[in-house]
């Protein structure tokens, strides 16, 4: 490997993804393995830190995931997060317990206090905020450990043994909730796994460029672009890596917004690429038709988009490669390790299990989407298309609620378009990350001139984020939400109803399906 790199090891807890993000923003490589990965492999990695993630379960439960007792004896420093640090203190020694309803059980925000001489609070305020989340208790510390953070309901909140590098704590510094959180992680980094800080998006582009080129040598690379801002870095990579090797295909599927496709061709034909654009409107509504279930959707969607790029690899002749811009949310929500799968995306979980290419190429893979960005920018892409919002490979098949049709499609394209048109003359883009509507399969009763109407309700939603692992739902004026409501049930046919989506990720996802 040509970085430093820290392993985050997932016991199935929600904040998993954040705790390696935070890893990433402090200069740091990290990768997400499920706590089965075999010891063997985590030992190719030669990691120069662990980090044990949180979980529901209870360490003393017999079917709780477990560490490799190995693990301890690598002489690599460990961090356990909350499950993680009952983790640490079970297996080195410790006993945990289920703590009383009236003592050491924690939830939420909770005044911390911090011993200073443990290296990983060194520099940061001796008493804080942190975001508390666990119903156990280390009754028992283990032999070699100190007592270094407490709060008023529970004397170990964080343990440490820094002769071996193994520390705990029963908060979660990863979420923004704990005041000096990042700090802390960083800590750990430099102050402990001594790091160089040697993760930048300009390193990574080159060892990215070097890794294709040796990977095709003199093939082809067939490379599915939706327009969006990952299939579009994935593009300028490949074309740096491969030059004219590579051919960009285009899938108009006719779950595009209002005239993206031709948007889509013309910003490209400007590119030294060889681009083609595949009308597909009529297949994948066909094998859409009659489909109700979002897991169904995207596993047809992503089948079909495979079986397009089969036939236009045939047609080229001797494609070997096929390239997508998967990114590392995208492996993640699928599934990884104890994680539940949030939602299969296309061209991950969606994916059919036979594709007649030699290898899949996905060069993003480990990127979060602020990373691609940067990637973006290292490349010299313009930055209305580094900025450009995300925008889901299924499309709005996955904003249509329930089965999908030509004329709920053409009704959704008009009422989101209005949206986004009402957002831009309001100059809020930049405060958003990510808008769009969703025709929900709900219909209610209205009134409209002076008549009965029963028609669908038009969802709105908009969320603010910087990773897209963790998302808050966007304040917009109540003024440009009038505007928005009242120019859709003019103007648009069949809705009769719009509501706002103010519900924060989690609970929820960005996309409704």
């Amino acid at each position: 490997m040509d970085h430093q790199v820290v392993i985050v090891l997932d016991f199935g807890g929600q904040y998993n993804q954040l705790i390696a993000r935070r890893v990433r923003e402090c200069g740091v490589y990290c990768e997400v393995k499920p706590y089965t990965t075999p010891i063997a492999q985590l030992r190719e990695l030669d990691p120069i830190g662990i980090i044990f993630t949180g979980g529901p379960n209870s360490v003393y439960d017999p079917n709780a995931p477990h560490a490799d007792p190995e693990l301890f004896t690598l002489g690599v420093p460990i961090l356990g997060i909350c499950y993680g640090c009952q983790l640490l203190a079970h297996h080195l020694g410790g006993r945990v317990t289920a703590a009383q309803a009236d003592t050491a059980r924690e939830y939420g925000r909770t005044e911390t206090f911090f011993d200073p001489n443990c290296k990983l609070f060194r520099g940061l305020p001796t008493e804080s905020v942190t975001w508390m989340s666990h119903g156990d208790y280390m009754e028992q510390v283990p032999q070699g450990f100190s007592l270094v953070a407490h709060s008023d309901a529970c004397p170990n909140v964080g343990i440490c043994d820094e002769k071996r590098g193994f520390y705990g704590v029963q908060f979660h510094p990863e979420v923004n909730h704990t005041q000096y959180g990042t700090g802390m992680i960083r800590n750990f980094l430099y102050e402990v796994c001594k790091a160089k800080g040697d993760w930048t998006m300009g390193d990574y582009k080159n060892i990215a460029i070097r890794q294709i080129r040796e990977k095709v040598g003199a093939g082809k690379v067939l490379l599915a672009l939706s327009g969006g801002v990952d299939s579009s870095v994935a593009a300028a990579l490949v074309a740096e890596a491969v030059g004219r090797q590579l051919t960009c295909v285009f899938v108009d599927h006719g779950l595009m917004r209002l005239n993206e496709g031709g948007e889509v061709e013309q910003a490209f034909s400007k590119w030294d690429i060889n681009f083609v654009r595949v009308n597909a409107e009529d297949l994948f509504l066909s094998k859409l038709s009659g489909i109700s279930e979002p897991e169904a959707k995207r596993k047809i969607i992503g089948e079909e988009f495979i079986r397009v790029f089969e036939a236009q690899a045939k047609k080229i002749g001797q494609v070997d490669y096929l390239c997508q811009g998967t990114i590392y949310p995208d492996v993640i929500e699928s599934g990884l390790g104890a994680s539940a799968t949030i939602k299969s995306h296309h061209n991950v979980g969606g994916l059919p299990d036979y594709v007649d290419f030699k290898e899949i190429i996905e060069p993003l893979r480990m990127l979060f989407k602020d990373e691609v960005r940067q990637l973006g920018r290292e490349l010299g892409l313009p930055e209305y298309l580094v900025m450009r919002q995300p925008f889901p490979g299924p499309g709005l098949a996955i904003r249509v609620i329930g089965e999908v049709t030509k004329e709920k499609l053409d009704t959704l394209r008009l009422a989101d378009f209005i949206f986004r048109d009402e957002v831009a003359k309001a100059n809020l883009e930049d405060s958003m990350s990510q808008y769009f509507a969703v025709l929900t399969n709900m219909r209610s009763v209205g009134v409209m001139g002076d008549g009965r109407t029963y028609d669908y309700t038009l969802a709105l939603r908009s969320v603010t984020t910087s990773d897209f692992m963790t998302a808050d739902w966007t304040r917009i004026p109540y003024d440009v939400l009038d505007r928005v409501s009242v120019r859709i049930v003019n103007e648009v046919p069949h809705i009769n109803r719009i509501v706002y989506d103010i519900t924060s990720k989690p609970p929820a996802t960005v996309e409704w399906e």
